[in-house]
């Protein structure tokens, strides 16, 4: 079974472009990921992971920034490898407003494709280093028109490699409800949950270390009956810094 897609741009903190970012800029990322999916007792189950790089680029184009990151990744699903690609690209408009032009992104793997912005405007980011306590917000569901419940929270300061970097947090939770897209006639009702911790370059305001979950649990229901159902998505970004300098490979950076 093919898993259930994500709509992973949900807003968390304003996706606004320094607009002094150099033409062509560009940042390679090492990314990985895995899908899980089991219904029932084990009858119907995928377990799918990723592995892979990908490069951030910025184009100014006239008044207009362009914002685009191509991924080249292997796709195992415990039977066999396959080499993916995913390319996602969005505009930044000079009112601060962000556009998604193309998303070429099926597994999700781009960091434009995330619920974190790949890079905060100045004044995002000197909000959050003056964050205390945890900050309520809403978002609308992935899934549903439904609104996820949550809090954002500042993660306080530390190193990555020679980066000073600053960190947030989120956790939200809501209902969803919907059809399988794969399995006409089978509708999954029950709660989604997302988390995730993202940490900037304070420097530059540019995302250096990206964890996000999604965990989907509830019940899928047919003429038959109804069977539990179990899907989480995880992903990970680490920016791939000059050697000597590279990001912790899981968890916050030391002195977080």
């Amino acid at each position: 079974m093919k898993p259930v897609p994500v709509v992973w741009t949900a807003v968390i903190l304003a996706c606004l472009w320094e607009t002094g970012a150099a033409a062509g800029a560009g940042q390679a990322y090492a990314v990985a990921g895995r899908d899980r999916f089991s219904i029932g007792s084990g009858d119907i189950q995928s377990d799918i992971s990723y592995s892979g790089t990908e490069t951030l680029t910025v184009t100014k184009r006239g008044r207009l920034t362009r914002l685009n990151a191509h991924a080249t990744y292997t796709r195992s699903d415990g039977e066999a490898s396959t080499d993916a690609k995913g390319d996602f690209t969005a505009d930044l408009l000079p009112t601060g407003e962000t556009l998604d032009s193309a998303d070429h992104d099926p597994d999700y793997l781009t960091v434009l494709n995330q619920p974190f912005a790949a890079q905060l405007d100045r004044q995002t980011l000197a909000d959050l280093q003056h964050l205390h306590g945890a900050v309520p917000f809403d978002f609308p569901s992935p899934f549903t028109g439904s609104s996820l419940h949550g809090y954002l929270e500042h993660l306080g300061g530390g190193s990555i490699g020679t980066h000073r970097a600053t960190g947030v947090k989120f956790e939200a939770v809501g209902p969803m409800r919907g059809e399988l897209p794969d399995r006409p006639g089978l509708t999954l009702t029950g709660t989604i949950a997302m988390r995730g911790t993202a940490f900037y370059d304070v420097a530059s305001a540019l995302l250096l270390a990206l964890d996000t979950t999604v965990t989907i649990r509830g019940n899928v229901s047919n003429r038959s009956g109804r069977d539990p159902v179990t899907i989480t998505y995880a992903r990970t970004i680490r920016a791939e810094l000059p050697p000597g300098n590279q990001p912790a490979p899981a968890g916050p950076p030391p002195g977080l």
